[in-house]
């Protein structure tokens, strides 16, 4: 009598559709794919813009009442050519259009911005040391997406 029960109980249960299975398995695949593409920075990074100048770099003046802030926008106008061949890892890209790193720079954005501020920083200490723009984003690209 308890094997009838058990059966019947069994034969109840509704079944999940096999392409529900299917779309359950796509799905996982895409947030996946998506989760690791924003961890590596490969194919991120714009190409720095050869004609490209500090000119349009906010001034580090205007930032005169936050000294740090200052410094940074200060180090952004010695090395445009760098910094505009760096992805924004805060997402600006994204969510403002920003072009690239720069971009941050040539509004307030970049001083009300930690991640914005630090990869100026990492960026302007590396090339002084002599590394090269794919060295500075190999390097932005490990501290930042992982």
């Amino acid at each position: 009598m308890a094997q009838a029960r058990r059966r019947q109980s069994q034969k109840s249960a509704p079944r999940i559709p096999v392409f529900i299975w299917v779309l359950v398995a796509i799905l996982g695949v895409a947030v996946i794919y998506r989760v690791a593409a924003n961890r590596t920075g490969s194919g991120r990074h714009p190409e720095p813009r050869a004609d490209i100048t500090a000119q349009t770099i906010v001034d580090s003046q205007r930032y005169a009442a936050a000294p740090d802030v200052a410094r940074v926008y200060a180090m952004a106008k010695e090395i445009p050519q760098i910094i505009d061949g760096i992805h924004c890892y805060c997402d600006c890209a994204r969510n403002f259009g920003h072009r690239s790193l720069m971009t941050c720079f040539e509004s307030d954005h970049g001083a009300g911005c930690d991640v914005c501020l630090r990869e100026v920083m990492i960026a302007y200490e590396m090339s002084q040391q002599g590394q090269s723009l794919s060295q500075i984003r190999a390097q932005i690209d490990a501290l930042m997406a992982g």
